[in-house]
């Protein structure tokens, strides 16, 4: 029965991803009518005329499908075409713009199937590359990003389970920190953020202290529930063996409260993922989030869209990963 139930949401699973990818194609495609080229209104046009772009440059960038954000910033640097094109390109300077392999169709703004397939092979075969600071491979921000969620996890793993085994062994302590935890815990993760900058100042420590606080308060919870509904009969077994109280919670409580304590971890996991990558867009500098927010800045869409299928997979394995280790150390009484 099961074996035919996996069998049959499989079959599902691949029929709506491909029922997907035919809407996606038919919303984006646009028949080829030519080389990709972006119009300019009069009043753009006359903008950078009057940044000193000469009219030659801002028509043959046009015609190139260069944006009009990315002209704005070309504009700004004050160089000409061909100065730009012996430093090494607009590329070389930080600015994204569209090329033939990943720019939209014409007439399209969202990529179509094809461009993001073309990209996330690109991705794929070459995560590490380092063409300067703000073009790095997505290996690289990746392992930026899971950096960080690694630090503020495991410092609010060192901290939340200690202290809810405390709050869970102790109705005092329960009684005591319950207001101040039921009153932190509704608040945003992304809200501690301006605090953080204020009062650290330094934006890498800053996301460290955001993971920190996301992935404290589900660890911390969970593992006082799980502690405080051990089973008494297994704790006055103990006591009768005249187990001492760091043995009895390591032999007795620990185990029978795992699951309930993997299951706050799994938790903060997920949302430790979900807020570095909004950490990392309003700090910006490295990480996948960045590059997610430096990919809308540069209109490549196609590039934001392969990293944002990106921090879903790895969002997924590490979901995965805790819920193989929930599974490890579950029991039935």
């Amino acid at each position: 029965m099961f074996a035919n139930l996996d069998a049959r949401s499989t079959l599902l699973s691949v029929a709506i991803f491909v029922v997907g990818l035919l809407i996606w194609h038919a919303a984006t495609h646009v028949p080829d009518t030519g080389p990709i080229g972006v119009q300019l209104s009069q009043e753009q046009r006359d903008t950078l005329l009057a940044a000193n772009m000469s009219g030659e440059d801002i028509d043959t960038y046009a015609a190139e499908g260069v944006a009009y954000a990315q002209l704005e910033q070309i504009a700004n640097l004050g160089l000409s075409r061909a100065m730009i094109e012996a430093a090494g390109g607009i590329r070389a300077l930080g600015i994204s713009v569209p090329d033939e392999n990943s720019a939209p169709a014409p007439g399209s703004l969202f990529p179509s199937p094809a461009l993001i397939g073309k990209e996330l092979w690109a991705t794929i075969t070459d995560p590490f590359y380092v063409n300067g600071t703000n073009d790095m491979g997505f290996g690289i921000q990746m392992g930026y990003s899971l950096l960080r969620v690694v630090i503020g996890y495991t410092l609010a793993a060192a901290v939340a389970i200690p202290l809810g085994f405390l709050i869970g062994m102790s109705p005092l302590f329960f009684r005591a920190l319950d207001p101040y935890i039921q009153v932190l815990k509704p608040i945003s993760p992304l809200a501690w953020m301006p605090i953080a900058l204020f009062t650290i100042g330094d934006s890498e420590l800053s996301s460290l202290f955001v993971i920190f606080i996301c992935s404290l308060w589900p660890m911390l919870t969970n593992t006082a529930f799980g502690v405080a509904n051990v089973r008494s009969d297994w704790v006055n077994v103990a006591r009768t063996h005249e187990l001492g109280s760091m043995r009895t919670a390591l032999t007795v409580i620990l185990p029978a409260a795992a699951p309930t304590i993997i299951t706050g971890m799994r938790i903060s996991i997920g949302i430790a993922w979900l807020v570095i990558v909004a950490a990392e867009m309003l700090v910006g500098g490295t990480g996948i989030g960045y590059v997610v927010w430096n990919e809308w800045n540069g209109l490549r869409l196609d590039r934001m869209i392969v990293a944002i299928l990106f921090i879903g997979v790895v969002g997924m394995l590490l979901d995965a990963a805790f819920a193989r280790l929930q599974r490890a150390v579950a029991y039935s009484e």
